[in-house]
């Protein structure tokens, strides 16, 4: 039986869904025997593939897949000035899923519409399940969650999941609800069920008062309203109007929101008069911030090498603290000035190339999902380096490879199931 599902592309279509799945899992519920695991499975089922060999010329014009691949090469290719060897070794073995991922589903035998369909929607389902038990757990003892807010900290996940990331799928999930609810052939009760799930858990969002994420949700929803301006203005009004009866309606019956502003606004303010910023975590970023654009002026071009960021904003800080201990000082928080910093103008280059190319791409740009996800994380990568930790670096990466080196396979081959 094995044989004859290997020679049909079950056996490598299976393996990649199982892949998938258990990437999605992994992320949500941060198992990370997974998320390790789901790449590796993904590129032996590309290697399962009866026909890899006919898809390789396919793989090598995927644009989006060489995007990865020009990412992954700032790491390696900065070798020759480098200082901090063991972060170089580490990060060029920790970033090889930029290769496998895209290489995963480049190669191996697609999925079928049904398959993505229902990953989208485990995903969708499952996040708002997460977000609505997590304001479970932020209503049992309000008290100590506004607390939390008001010391610029979060209401931690019910799966523990970092609350920066999972603000982003928060925001991902209500976004892709929309489109999945509109599939052809889907029946009444499952697009309510997706409806419902989409608003479940943008009002988790809001109710949780995750910054991160309510930052990408708005930013991402007014690129979407910009695009959609020339073409149907009406809909980009109406966008317009239901963000800010969102907003206005969260600010003003929601205290986690009131609180959140409010403890936003207390903490710049504290940067501006240079006062004792020790505890305040968004005035520690602005001073990463500075930090950080000291050294990218002293190197512009190359940058100080990928792996030497952290060496270089440390000892950076040590010249000028701000007044904060070594205990306070921070990474930059913020993944486009992270490039610049580590690999000058040209990793900023590459990295606006990986996030805007799809969106020069006609067929790219017209599918929701890519659109979506590509708005979504570059508007999160403001305010954090969500690369530098596994679990950001790997919900990237999957959904990267899911979503647009994907859809570019499909834009390339018609007759591909994927």
């Amino acid at each position: 039986m094995l044989a004859r599902w290997y020679r049909n592309g079950y056996l490598s279509q299976y393996l990649l869904l199982v892949a998938c799945l258990g990437g999605m899992v992994g992320l949500l519920f941060t198992a990370r025997a997974f998320v390790a695991l789901a790449p590796v499975a993904a590129v032996i089922a590309a290697g399962l593939n009866p026909n890899v060999r006919r898809e390789i010329p396919h793989w090598l014009r995927n644009r989006s897949a060489l995007r990865l691949a020009a990412l992954y090469l700032l790491m390696p290719f900065s070798w020759w000035y480098t200082q901090d060897w063991p972060i170089w070794r580490h990060e060029v073995y920790r970033q090889l899923p930029l290769i496998g991922v895209p290489l995963a589903f480049s190669l191996a035998v697609p999925l079928t519409r049904c398959q993505r369909m229902g990953l989208g929607g485990f995903f969708v389902g499952t996040t708002a399940l997460l977000g609505a038990a997590t304001v479970g757990r932020y209503l049992l003892d309000q008290q100590a969650a506004q607390d939390l807010i008001r010391v610029g900290q979060n209401v931690p996940s019910v799966s523990g999941i970092f609350h920066i990331h999972f603000g982003i799928l928060l925001a991902l999930a209500a976004f892709f609800a929309v489109p999945l609810s509109r599939e052809p052939n889907l029946g009444k009760a499952p697009r309510w069920l997706l409806l419902t799930a989409g608003v479940i858990a943008v009002s988790s969002l809001h109710v949780l008062a995750y910054r991160t994420g309510l930052m990408a949700f708005y930013l991402a929803l007014g690129a979407v309203v910009l695009l959609l301006l020339k073409r149907k203005p009406l809909l980009a009004l109406g966008l317009v109007a239901l963000g800010v009866l969102l907003a206005a309606g969260a600010y003003y019956n929601l205290e986690s929101v009131q609180e959140r502003v409010s403890s936003t606004l207390y903490d710049l303010e504290q940067f501006q008069r240079g006062h004792d910023i020790n505890q305040f975590s968004l005035s520690r970023r602005l001073a990463a911030w500075q930090n950080a654009l000291t050294l990218a002026k002293r190197h512009p071009w190359l940058g100080v090498a990928p792996a030497d960021v952290r060496q270089a904003l440390m000892e950076q800080f040590s010249w000028r603290s701000y007044g904060l201990k070594p205990e306070n000082w921070v990474m930059v928080h913020n993944q486009y000035l992270h490039y610049l910093v580590g690999s000058g103008v040209l990793g900023l280059a590459v990295w606006l190339w990986v996030l805007i190319g799809p969106l020069v791409q006609p067929s790219l740009r017209r599918n929701p999902y890519v659109r979506y996800f590509l708005l979504t994380f570059g508007a999160a990568a403001l305010a954090d380096s969500l690369l530098e930790l596994q679990i950001g670096f790997n919900l990237f990466a999957f959904l990267y490879g899911f979503l647009v080196v994907a859809a570019e396979r499909r834009a390339q081959n018609h007759n591909a199931t994927l």
